[in-house]
């Protein structure tokens, strides 16, 4: 940290997101009011004020991170977004369209000219630019590849050639490359005649004349090391290397295990291709956090906050459509059982207790083995001792809980049999939820789907239905 900016307040993000929205707020305010005015000066006026306060927020969003410019964007509604985003430097385009989320990144290259578009893809770096290109026009895409020198356009078409959740659209070709048979004097005063290294530089990759791999050096072994120590002598032989198609998740759960920062990716004759960083890594773990919370709740793909209506629509009818044929058959359950109900008013009372605990029971129990399968801790191998283990679970809070219901019950109705009925359906109930909460998402496994996907929808209409047929059937039975 600099000096100036040790001295400078810390300005949260909120903070900092408030004195946009107020600036805004100010600008929108002082325009309303002198297209009001009437007078000789008004328009004189007008573009005076326009300016000074598009001045105002110009210099605040100059001194912003990229990173904090993006939050900001993404927390403004449309109109807003695009006035911020037209104020903001034309140099800075790439890197903030790389730090918001896509569904807003699609309003903004919406809002952006052909010239505009490859002004901001140039500065961006190969693996930069295959992230970026498929949300671009055909167009722009076929002008910007013609545009990159031959090294480059080979390295963009490699990155697009792999899935997106595989190693090799994610990887890095910016590297810093060395001999095993050079000594570390030789090393540091190559690195002194670059520029600048590449971002995440923790260690150099030592190649042969073939570019293959033959180990890595640490720049802490660099450093403290012997300057007349050859490279062979102190390098790690056996790095930790990736191939581009491996899974890209596996990769990141390989960052966090092994806390690393760069990693290696090589073909498979073992030749250096490209490298994986942490800020990668770090991203790709967050979007998949966000997508699995996304599935649970049936929504399709991130949505922009201030979507239109019809774009937020599309993106969650499906899951909704679901929803109200299971609340349908969850209703006709409760329909088979009208003729108890009216015989003891209680019943109805009682039976949302029994189906709104089987949910939430429910949702643990998933939310336990999605989080277990995204940490490859669990597979369908050993979904039986998985499924004991939630049901013995759901049998001991069933007796706790359901006894503590029953006893209530029977306190406020002065009905016995009615408390025994309450603390059985509880137990069931549970037991129901928790073999749910475990065959839903294995068997999402088993078809190759997300386990998460929807599985917080299916796993309460399975509850509501199952508890309420499980307690006015056992209420049917045992009290009329």
């Amino acid at each position: 940290m600099t000096e100036v900016e040790a001295k400078k307040p810390q300005e949260s993000l909120q903070d900092r997101l408030a004195q946009v929205v107020d600036l805004l707020h100010r600008h929108k305010l002082v325009e309303d009011l002198t297209h009001r005015q009437e007078g000789l000066h008004h328009e004189r006026v007008e573009n005076l004020v326009h300016r000074q306060n598009l001045a105002e927020l110009q210099r605040k969003l100059d001194e912003l991170h990229t990173a904090d410019i993006a939050h900001i964007l993404e927390a403004l509604p449309l109109n807003d977004r695009l006035t911020v985003w037209q104020m903001v430097k034309a140099e800075r385009d790439g890197d903030i369209l790389l730090e918001v989320s896509d569904a807003v990144r699609e309003t903004l290259i919406a809002d952006m000219d052909d010239h505009e578009i490859l002004a901001a893809a140039k500065e961006m770096d190969a693996d930069e630019l295959a992230d970026l290109a498929p949300e671009l026009p055909r167009d722009v895409v076929h002008e910007l590849m013609e545009s990159l020198d031959a090294q480059q356009r080979e390295r963009v078409r490699s990155a697009l050639s792999y899935e997106e959740d595989e190693v090799g659209a994610l990887m890095d070709f910016e590297m810093v490359t060395i001999r095993e048979d050079v000594s570390l004097e030789v090393v540091l005063r190559y690195l002194r005649r670059l520029k600048e290294l590449p971002g995440h530089t923790d260690k150099l990759f030592v190649v042969d004349y073939d570019g293959i791999l033959k180990g890595v050096l640490p720049i802490k072994r660099l450093l403290v090391n012997d300057p007349d120590k050859d490279v062979l002598e102190v390098m790690a032989s056996d790095p930790v290397s990736f191939q581009p198609d491996e899974d890209a998740y596996d990769a990141a759960q390989a960052f966090e295990r092994y806390d690393l920062i760069s990693a290696p990716v090589v073909d498979k004759s073992g030749k250096l291709i490209g490298r994986l960083t942490i800020d990668e890594m770090v991203d790709l773990i967050r979007e998949e956090s966000e997508n699995e919370v996304l599935n649970m709740a049936g929504l399709r793909e991130e949505e922009d906050i201030f979507a239109s209506v019809w774009k937020s629509v599309r993106n969650r009818w499906s899951w909704l459509a679901i929803n109200l044929i299971t609340a349908f058959i969850a209703s006709r359950v409760i329909g088979l059982f009208e003729g108890s109900i009216e015989k003891l008013v209680a019943l109805a009372a009682l039976m949302p207790i029994v189906a709104g605990i089987g949910g939430n029971s429910g949702n643990q129990t998933i939310t336990m083995i999605v989080r277990a399968m995204a940490l490859d801790q669990v597979s369908t191998s050993n979904t039986a001792r998985l499924l004991r283990k939630e049901l013995g679970v759901s049998l001991i809070n069933g007796l706790i809980w359901g006894g503590v219901i029953g006893g209530v019950a029977y306190w406020l109705y002065g009905n016995w049999s009615l408390g025994v009925v309450m603390t059985g359906a509880m137990i069931l109930n549970l037991l129901l939820s928790a073999m749910m909460g475990v065959l839903i998402p294995m068997t999402l496994l088993r078809m190759g789907r997300d386990p998460a996907m929807g599985s917080s929808v299916m796993i309460t209409a399975m509850t509501d239905s199952g508890g309420f047929f499980i307690f006015l059937g056992l209420a049917t039975v045992f009290l009329l």
